[in-house]
Order: C-alpha cells, then sequence, then structure tokens
C-alpha cells in the first residue's frame, strides 16, 4: 500500500482524538505530573481519552501494524508499517487554555516517516503531508473551509532568520549554550508553540525550529509536513530525526547549514 491509501482512514482518526479531547479543553481539568521531582510534564485525561480512542481505531483496522504512543507505549514497533502517536502535543499549553497544542498522528514506513497529520480541533485547522507536498485546511476569512498548498520561504542568512523553540528550559542538558549560539545570530526568536512552530515554518512564517529531548512520538507526524512544503528537517549532526532527540527544522537548506555550522561548532 503506498502512504495515500491511508489518508482518509487518517482523517477518522483526526476526528475521533478531536472529539475525545474537546470537551476536556478550557475547562477546570486536572493534570498528573509524569516526571515528579523533575520538569513538570503534564497528562491528563484528554491526552489519554485521545490515544485510547485512536489504538482503539488503528487495532481494528490495522491489526498488523504497530503504534508508538506517549500515553500507553509501544506496540508491535518493529512492523512494517508503524502509527506514531501524541494525543496532545502542548500539553502545557492545553492546560493554560491557549490553542497552541495539537494531535500529532504520524505513519511510518519501514523506520521512515511517510505521513503526518497535526489537527488542531479547536481551531478547526489541519496540517497535513506526505513528505513531496503538504497542505493546510481551515476557515478562511469568510467563514467558510477551504485548503491550500503550504511552502516554506526562502532565508539566505541567519541574521534575516526567525526561530522558534517551545522553551529555552526544556532544552536537554548540555544544548542550551549551543542553541544560543544560534539564537543569538538570528533576527527574531520567539518561544512557545510545540508542533505549531513547525507548521509554521511548513507554511513560509518561521525559518528555524531547534529543540532537544523530543521523542519520536513529538516529531514523527512533522517531518512529513516540514519536508512537503519544502523544508529541511535533520537531528543536530545530520542524520535522520525519525527517533527524535535534537531536531532542528529549516525553511531554507542554506540557514539550516548555518546553523548546524554553530550547534556544532
Amino acid at each position: 500500500m503506498k502512504p495515500v491509501d491511508f489518508a482518509h482512514f487518517v482523517e477518522d482518526l483526526a476526528r475521533t482524538s478531536g472529539e475525545a479531547i474537546l470537551p476536556f479543553f478550557r475547562t477546570a481539568i486536572g493534570a498528573d505530573d509524569k516526571a515528579p521531582g523533575g520538569v513538570f510534564d503534564p497528562v491528563t485525561e484528554a491526552d489519554r481519552a485521545a490515544e485510547a480512542a485512536m489504538r482503539r481505531l488503528i487495532t481494528q483496522a490495522f491489526p498488523h501494524h504497530g503504534i508508538i504512543g506517549e500515553e500507553f507505549g509501544n506496540q508491535n514497533e518493529d512492523a512494517e508499517w508503524v502509527w506514531v502517536l501524541d494525543p496532545i502535543d502542548g500539553t502545557k499549553s492545553f492546560i493554560s487554555g491557549m490553542p497552541v497544542w495539537g494531535t500529532l498522528i504520524g505513519l511510518q514506513h519501514q523506520g521512515t516517516p511517510c505521513y503526518g497529520v497535526m489537527n488542531q480541533p479547536f481551531t478547526r485547522e489541519r496540517f497535513t503531508g506526505d513528505g513531496k507536498s503538504a497542505s493546510w485546511r481551515g476557515m478562511d476569512l469568510h467563514g467558510q473551509m477551504s485548503e491550500r498548498r503550504l511552502h516554506v520561504r526562502a532565508c539566505e542568512n541567519l541574521a534575516q532568520a526567525t526561530l522558534m523553540t517551545t522553551h529555552p528550559a526544556l532544552l536537554a542538558e548540555g544544548t542550551l549554550a549551543p542553541y544560543r549560539r544560534v539564537e543569538e545570530q538570528v533576527r527574531l526568536s520567539r518561544y512557545g508553540g510545540d508542533c505549531y512552530a513547525y507548521c509554521m515554518l511548513a507554511a513560509g512564517h518561521v525559518d528555524l525550529v531547534i529543540e532537544s529531548g523530543l521523542k519520536p512520538f513529538d516529531i514523527v507526524a512533522l517531518v512529513p509536513i516540514v519536508e512537503g512544503a519544502g523544508g529541511v528537517i535533520t537531528s543536530w549532526d545530520g542524520g535522520s530525526p525519525a527517533k527524535g532527540g535534537s531536531i532542528i527544522a529549516s525553511g531554507d537548506k542554506r540557514i539550516h547549514e548555518q546553523a548546524l555550522k554553530r550547534l556544532n561548532a
């Protein structure tokens, strides 16, 4: 099967996860801490409900596929086709009532990300990509559903670039200083956004996203979106981003090379 054969099924996953999440958003929902004693890592009933719903659909439709999920672990992760799920990427924003979060639904074929969706059910936006093209669907200025292709923007050097990271305090140990070497060179840096930052890069509003300490479920769905829009996304050593870790995404390969040099100086 080609990745495009899964497109309609992914629509069902996005709709189902959104229906599980939205009743909790901007309510008095509580949050458990998955890392007590460390950096606050919240999880809510919305996270668990959405991932459980998606897992049920996947298991029913594709029983031989693998699943990697943030909340309920991995099953059959060595399968040819593996779904990589983050029910709410940006849970800190979610519990703060901020709409910069999304559901990440990624698909890997033989370990390579091949299809991805970032679904934001509250704003009714959906970003999709297959590595060759990427698109946005949402409400236009007239209140009608609209769709358009996504394209990164050109940026010749770091001095012209807008850089995003979720927050410097969340960077993994030993990676803050390299990040600062890039940040001090750019025109503008902004914090927050989680998965939204990568989608804004794909849409041509941001030039660089640099993060570290990521898990596969944080990034797999975003790789085909960034690449489909014409961007570059790698690990800090220039390798595959599929396993997470330290990640850099760029809209222009020229600043990708410049930023990598500073990260590895």
